[in-house]
């Protein structure tokens, strides 16, 4: 690794902290107002007198707005400081949620959600590139551990966020509650992210390309993985109410929407992956969240619902704890082109989970639940071949120490 492309910090402790609760608060914020619109599709669909499927683009259009600028603002992010970048992000995420609150155009409302949606990545992608290139390596685990719970915490809260306040006062109130996080976070960020201090080399380095970051097989790999554990995960509690809706279980759906709460495993799994990985290694933490992750799936074919909250539970540990070793993995391989590597890894978890979702909703139609379950544990072998790669790949470096 080249020392001029990586400070050595000087962070304390109490920084380190600081510093995590930062990065936690600005990628749940981000992951809130994404959200947010999930529980209240209903609601908007009579205030703006549509049809299901269009208010539901408002969801969807966020994700098509982080799909398209993900790579862009990966690139930026290997260029300049990561204040700037958040900060304009910030703004206009903002924005678009303030829009989003005050507007009685459909038109309009799903217009500011792709907003947002486009300068989404400025707030994590970003982020998670400026921790690869300023945190030394056992920290690097630690940090992007609660990075990880923090999508965990975001994802789960705009769905309540949006949910409660509405049946308490009204959504508008919930957007702007949400843009006013994004800029109080925003802040936060600014005042708490110290500045990168990278040095400039005498050598010039080669510029990496996303097309060089794919010719590298183990970089690919890690891809792969992203892909896959989120296929299996989005599909799972895609079809999840589908499931629990009709027999044996015939839950309602205020009923199915506590059974999300699961989510908030993810929030304790993310810091723990990171320390485990410090202690045992990537590859085995990956492992161990895949064999977790197979044990929990022959837990939701049962008719029992004690059974299936039990393979929820396992699923949320097994998706985190490998989702999160996988990213410190990528980012310790790295000495430069991080914002390009964290692009592409958001880019395939995303498009995995696109993917996961739509052959799943097939099988489900042709095969039922155990279907989608069989698919779900045919991709397992992806995180497992990723785990049995990085422990191989570690074992020169321990029989060298």
């Amino acid at each position: 690794m080249n020392p001029s492309l990586k400070p050595s910090p000087t962070l304390t402790t109490p920084s380190y902290l600081r510093l995590q609760l930062t990065v936690f608060a600005l990628v749940a914020a981000s992951f809130t107002n994404i959200y947010i619109t999930q529980p209240l599709l209903p609601v908007l669909q009579a205030e703006f007198a549509t049809s299901m499927v269009l208010i539901s683009t408002s969801v969807s259009a966020v994700i098509l707005g982080i799909t398209l600028t993900n790579l862009p603002f990966g690139a930026l992010a290997d260029r300049i400081q990561i204040q700037p970048i958040i900060l304009g992000g910030g703004i206009m995420v903002a924005c678009g949620g303030l829009i989003c609150a005050l507007t009685n155009n459909l038109g309009l409302f799903i217009a500011a959600r792709f907003l947002q949606g486009l300068f989404i990545p400025a707030l994590t992608t970003c982020l998670a590139a400026y921790l690869a290139k300023t945190l030394p390596l056992d920290r690097l685990n630690l940090v992007m551990g609660s990075y990880v719970s923090a999508t965990v915490c975001g994802g789960l809260g705009g769905r309540l966020l949006g949910s409660w306040v509405d049946s308490f006062f009204n959504w508008r109130l919930a957007l702007l509650g949400a843009a006013g996080l994004i800029l109080i976070t925003v802040i936060t960020a600014l005042r708490n992210l110290p500045r990168e201090t990278i040095k400039k080399s005498t050598v010039q380095e080669p510029t990496i390309s996303f097309l060089n970051l794919l010719t590298r097989p183990e970089l690919r790999l890690i891809y792969a993985c992203a892909a896959g554990s989120f296929a299996i995960f989005s599909s799972l509690f895609n079809y999840l109410p589908f499931r629990l809706s009709t027999a044996p279980f015939n839950l309602s759906t205020d009923t199915i929407t506590l059974v999300y709460l699961v989510y908030i495993v993810g929030i304790f799994t993310g810091p723990a992956a990171g320390r485990l990985c410090n202690r045992i290694g990537s590859g085995p933490t990956m492992i161990g969240g895949t064999l977790i992750f197979a044990l929990s799936l022959t837990l939701l074919t049962q008719p029992h619902l004690t059974a299936i909250i039990g393979g929820l539970l396992g699923v949320c540990a097994g998706f985190f704890t490998i989702h999160a070793a996988a990213v410190g993995t990528l980012n310790r391989k790295l000495d430069q082109a991080q914002g390009r590597a964290n692009a592409l890894y958001v880019l395939s978890y995303y498009l995995g989970g696109c993917a996961g979702i739509t052959i799943s909703g097939l099988l489900y139609e042709k095969q039922g639940w155990n279907g989608v379950i069989l698919f779900c544990v045919s991709l397992l072998i992806i995180p497992l071949l990723t785990g049995l790669s990085e422990k191989k790949a570690a074992l020169p470096l321990q029989n060298n120490v």
